[in-house]
C-alpha cells in the first residue's frame, strides 16, 4: 500500500474548502476627480495616497481598476460602500457615486 505524498491530501482538502476570491472593481466616468478618487479609496480601503493615485490614474485611462480582492461577502460590502459614497461636490453635473462591480478573480 502507498502513503500519500505528505502534504498533497491536506492541500487538497484545504483548497477545496476555501471560498472563492471576487474583484472589487471600479469603474470610469466622466462625473468625479482624480481627488474624489483618491479620498475614498483611502477613507473606505485605507488606501495610501500614492496607492489611491495608481488607481485613480488607471482607472481614468482604461476605464477601470481593481480595488480590492476578497471573499463574496466583503467584496460585496467594498462594492455597496463606493455605491453609497455619493457626488463628487468638485463637479457640480455629479449626481451620485462612482459604480463598483464585482468579478470572480481567476486563479
Amino acid at each position: 500500500m502507498a502513503l500519500p505524498t505528505p502534504g498533497t491530501e491536506t492541500e487538497k482538502k484545504d483548497q477545496e474548502m476555501r471560498e472563492p476570491l471576487w474583484h472589487v472593481v471600479l469603474l470610469d466616468d466622466d462625473d468625479h476627480t482624480y481627488d474624489y478618487v483618491i479620498e475614498m479609496l483611502c477613507k473606505l480601503f485605507f488606501k495610501t495616497v500614492e496607492e489611491a493615485l495608481r488607481h485613480a490614474i488607471e482607472v481614468d485611462t482604461t476605464g477601470r481598476t481593481i480595488v480590492l480582492t476578497c471573499e463574496r461577502s466583503a467584496a460585496e460590502f467594498a462594492r455597496d460602500q463606493i455605491h453609497a459614497y455619493g457626488a463628487d461636490p468638485r463637479i457640480p453635473r455629479c449626481k451620485g457615486s462612482m459604480t463598483a462591480i464585482l468579478e470572480p478573480a481567476e486563479g
